[in-house]
């Protein structure tokens, strides 16, 4: 992936791990019976894809990360 591409890709993850943290955080609405969609998991994923897109970023940036073998 090239830079372009992974910065819309983290901006696309805030975006949707911000959206589903605020309908997570929602009060239950009991006359309206459980909720059938588990906004928390799905923000958590998003926040792995950031954290993903992140690192992934800094190594286009030239930054070293991942184990580095010293001789």
């Amino acid at each position: 992936m090239d830079l372009p591409l992974t910065i819309s890709a983290a901006v696309a993850f805030l975006a949707f791990a911000l959206v589903f943290g605020w309908l997570g955080a929602r009060p239950i609405n009991v006359l309206k019976g459980p909720r059938m969609v588990p906004w928390r998991p799905l923000m958590m994923a998003c926040v792995v894809g950031l954290m993903l897109m992140l690192v992934h970023l800094a190594n286009l940036l030239g930054v070293q990360t991942g184990n580095q073998q010293r001789y």
